[in-house]
């Protein structure tokens, strides 16, 4: 059969595919502007951020993590961020006697405290610990904020998340190429309001 650019493995076919989801994210920015608001407020009252997620999702929790912690960018500032996915011991531990679900939420309720970040990642939004873990965090009054895929899942579904952003698709490679711009696009907009003096004042987030 001859090549085609119609076929679905076609390159003006991988784009396509990509084309959606992107344009929702873009089509999210006020949103997104809000929740890194809301992140450099946080951030300002000497809080930190925690990022947590399963098997693709946990290297890109290290990712984010990293990344706050010791900018690639010269001259932006280093924030306080852990990824709750690097302590191989700790998950290990925690998942033989609690359980799984557990694994995030266990050490939410040890890390985290009202002034923090959770960042939890999930490529489907069904992942119960990463759900539990947002619950947790929200109920100690920790910024929560949600990237997920597919239509969102459970954890899109939650009540009492403050930012929840979902890339619109079923392929999970195009999901994970949407939260890596996702997450990069909310660490440039926290430096870029952790930087004007003025904007995380009480009056101008209310």
């Amino acid at each position: 059969m001859p090549w085609s650019p119609n076929h679905p493995d076609s390159v003006d076919a991988l784009f396509a595919r990509r084309e959606a989801p992107v344009l929702a994210l873009a089509d999210d920015a006020r949103k997104v502007a809000l929740a890194c608001h809301g992140m450099a407020r946080r951030f300002h009252r000497g809080g930190k951020l925690v990022v947590f997620g399963n098997g693709g999702p946990s290297t890109d929790a290290q990712h984010v993590a990293v990344e706050f912690v010791h900018p690639v960018i010269v001259g932006k500032r280093a924030l306080p961020a852990l990824s709750l996915t690097a302590d191989v011991a700790t998950v290990t531990g925690v998942a033989s006697r609690a359980g799984l679900d557990d694994v995030f939420a266990h050490q939410l309720r040890i890390l985290g405290e009202p002034a923090d970040i959770a960042l939890g990642i999930s490529t489907d939004g069904e992942c119960g610990n990463v759900r539990r873990a947002l619950e947790t965090a929200r109920d100690l009054g920790m910024l929560t904020v949600a990237l997920t895929g597919g239509n969102g899942g459970a954890i899109a579904a939650t009540t009492g998340l403050d930012h929840v952003f979902t890339a619109h698709s079923d392929d999970p490679r195009v999901v994970k190429e949407v939260h890596v711009t996702t997450y990069h696009v909310l660490w440039e907009l926290v430096h870029v309001f952790f930087e004007q003096p003025g904007v995380l004042t009480a009056e101008v987030a209310s």
